[in-house]
C-alpha cells in the first residue's frame, strides 16, 4: 500500500478530494463509497469547495453507504443515511437518487444485507471507496477479529465503539445501537481503489498495525495490505509510531506526478 505523510487534516482532505475529481473526470458515473465520522469532513468538505469552483462534477456521480445503524428510523438525526445526507449528498447538490444504503430498519435484517451486496455488484462496483479506522483498527464497522472474508452482515459493536460514538447521541452511550449493518472487509476488497485517512495521535497505533504489522484480523484494516490500490493518508499526529515514516515521505516526494494516488 501507499501511504501519504500530510502536515494536517485539511491537506489530507485537499488531497483526497483531488484524487475523486481526477476520477470523476474520468468516469462521470463513479460510485464513491463514503464513510461517516468527523475524520472524513475535511474531504466532504473540499469535494464541495471544487464542486462550487467548477473543478468536479457530481452530476452523474454515484455515493455508496460504508454501514448503518440497525433499528435508526432512517430519518432519524443520527442514522447514517441522515448524517450522510447533510455531510456529503446536500452539500455537494447531490439527491437521494444518487445514493445507495442498507436498509437498517428491515424486518429480515440478513436479507437486506444480502440484498445491499448484490446492489453494489449491479452498480459496477466502487470506484472509490473512503475509509477511517478505530482506534481499535476497525474498519466500517468490522470490529477486531472479523473475518477478512467477511460480506456485508450484522456485526454487535463494542464497548469502545459505542463509547467513542456516544459523542453523537448527546453524549448518552444508552442511546447508541448495539448492532449495525456494514460492508463486510471482503466486500470492501473488491473496490477498484481504497482511501483510508487517519488523523490525530490516538489512531497512530491503529496505522502502525494496519501498515506495518501482520495481517490479522484483530486489527481488521491490515487486510488493506492484500489490496492491490490501496492509499493510505495520515497526518503527522497519525504517523508517529511508523518506523518507516522517511520511507514513506521519500517515495512520496519522488513519485512521478501522474501517478497521482
Amino acid at each position: 500500500m501507499e501511504v501519504v505523510i500530510v502536515p494536517d487534516a485539511k491537506a489530507g482532505g485537499e488531497l483526497i478530494a483531488e484524487a475523486m475529481a481526477k476520477l470523476l473526470r474520468r468516469k462521470p458515473d463513479a460510485l464513491l463509497g463514503v464513510a461517516t465520522g468527523s475524520t472524513p469532513l475535511p474531504v466532504y468538505e473540499a469535494l464541495a469547495a471544487k464542486v462550487r469552483s467548477g473543478a468536479a462534477d457530481v452530476g452523474r456521480a454515484r455515493i455508496a453507504q460504508l454501514d448503518e445503524y440497525v433499528g435508526l428510523p432512517a430519518d432519524h438525526p443520527e442514522s447514517y443515511r441522515s448524517v450522510l445526507r447533510r455531510e456529503v449528498l446536500e452539500p455537494l447538490g447531490m439527491g437521494m437518487d444518487q445514493f445507495t444504503g442498507p436498509d437498517g430498519t428491515a424486518e429480515d435484517v440478513q436479507g437486506a444485507c444480502e440484498a445491499y451486496d448484490k446492489a453494489l455488484s449491479d452498480a459496477g462496483g466502487v470506484d472509490l471507496q473512503l475509509l477511517g479506522i478505530g482506534t481499535d483498527g476497525h474498519i466500517g464497522f468490522n470490529e477486531p477479529c472479523s473475518s477478512l472474508a467477511s460480506r456485508t452482515r450484522i456485526k454487535t459493536l463494542t464497548e469502545q465503539t459505542r463509547i467513542d460514538n456516544a459523542r453523537f447521541f448527546d453524549g448518552d452511550i444508552d442511546q447508541v445501537p448495539h448492532h449495525v449493518i456494514t460492508q463486510g472487509i471482503g466486500t470492501i476488497l473488491e473496490a477498484r481503489h481504497l482511501v483510508l485517512l487517519a488523523t490525530g495521535e490516538g489512531k497512530a497505533d491503529a496505522v502502525a498495525a494496519t501498515v506495518e504489522g501482520p495481517i490479522a484480523a484483530v486489527c481488521p484494516a491490515s487486510a488493506l495490505q492484500l489490496h492491490p490500490h490501496a492509499t493510505v493518508v495520515v497526518d503527522e499526529a497519525a504517523a508517529s509510531k511508523l518506523k518507516l515514516a522517511d520511507y514513506f515521505r521519500h517515495t512520496y516526494v519522488n513519485k512521478p506526478e501522474w501517478q497521482g494516488i
